[in-house]
């Protein structure tokens, strides 16, 4: 990664929402979606009984949550519904 890339990366704290907010991470990531990948990607794990994970990402230095859902075969993000 450069440093460029680096220095456009944002603070944010993730988590499952089957999890609840004691198990967040912080991620560095350029955007809300982003960083919900991410943290799909290393760190979460899934609900049994469901194919899509819903994960709460919250902007640690602008403010501001979003909520996305994580479709857990292709790994496409949408806004929770």
């Amino acid at each position: 990664m450069s440093n460029a890339a680096a220095n456009d990366d944002r603070r944010f704290s993730v988590h499952a929402d089957h999890a609840g907010r004691h198990h967040a991470r912080v991620i560095h990531e350029p955007t809300f979606e982003a960083a919900a990948v991410a943290y799909v990607e290393d760190l979460a794990i899934a609900p049994e009984d469901d194919e899509a994970i819903r994960v709460i990402v919250r902007d640690l230095d602008g403010g501001g949550e979003h909520c996305f859902r994580i479709d857990l075969e292709t790994g496409e993000a949408a806004p929770c519904a």
